[in-house]
């Protein structure tokens, strides 16, 4: 069998991985910041094994081929229609699976294009409406380093004239130090980082619309009480704003980082919601 190792969309050429049985239902699985398809991989393992077909694609600003300069080509409804493409040729629909940005993504594909989504598992960041309604309430102080993020150049430049920068902050919100190493490598000397930031520079244009759109599809959301960007009174309010059949699931003890520090128990989450929609 052929596995689809990239596809085209919008001019660009992104890189995906591909596996499990060609015949299995098929998986979309979506990466955050600062990781690629690779922080997939334990879990991939463990949904293969249970008949699963996935796809994790690196997506904008990440893959080689895909690398647009200026915010504006960060945008979400393109974020989105990268992964719409991706789904359609599938033939869809697909069950979708978001870490982090990841997220994002997901949720706003969900609410957009039910069609295209038969089930959905969130992982870490919250529907958009949960996370605005949570800022008032301690989520505005986890996020203080989007603003870092979001100015031009800005975190390019420390991390030029001090390569281990972000080195002390990554490990202090969970990640572990053979992760940090693959950051370096697959994000900062493979050249993604700026295009990886673009997704923080364009949250401006976000469309405020995305808080107040309800997700109807079947959907798990999972969050970690160890996570010190996304706090427990927005993971508690997600499921005001889906009117799918919804479950909660925490990781105690776990950080941030649930695809590489608890793959079993982020496979298992995903296995039941698929199983769900049966």
């Amino acid at each position: 069998m052929n596995r689809l190792s990239s596809y085209r969309h919008d001019g660009l050429d992104f890189d995906v991985v591909e596996g499990g049985p060609a015949d299995g239902e098929p998986v979309i699985l979506l990466h955050g910041f600062p990781e690629r398809a690779s922080s997939w991989d334990a879990v991939s393992a463990l949904l293969h094994e249970q008949g699963l077909h996935t796809l994790a694609p690196d997506q904008r600003g990440y893959s080689p081929g895909a690398r647009p300069r200026g915010r504006w080509s960060y945008r979400l409804s393109l974020l989105v229609g990268d992964v719409v493409a991706l789904a359609e040729r599938t033939g869809g629909p697909v069950h979708l699976v978001g870490h982090d940005w990841g997220a994002v993504v997901a949720w706003a594909l969900a609410a957009e294009r039910p069609d295209l989504v038969r089930s959905l598992t969130a992982v870490s960041v919250p529907h958009p409406g949960a996370f605005r309604a949570a800022l008032l309430h301690g989520q505005l102080a986890a996020s203080w380093y989007v603003g870092l993020f979001a100015t031009p150049l800005l975190v390019e430049g420390m991390i030029a004239a001090k390569p281990d920068a972000f080195d002390l902050p990554l490990r202090k919100g969970g990640m572990r130090a053979e992760d940090v190493a693959r950051f370096h490598a697959e994000i900062v000397e493979s050249g993604a980082l700026p295009g990886a930031l673009g997704w923080y520079r364009a949250l401006p244009f976000a469309p405020l619309s995305l808080t107040r759109t309800p997700v109807t599809v079947p959907t798990t959301y999972v969050w970690s009480d160890r996570d010190v960007a996304l706090t427990r009174e927005a993971a508690e309010r997600c499921g005001d704003h889906v009117s799918g059949d919804y479950e909660l699931v925490v990781l105690a003890g776990v950080t941030h980082w649930i695809p590489r520090q608890a793959p079993e128990a982020l496979a298992a989450a995903v296995l039941a919601r698929v199983a769900s929609t049966r």
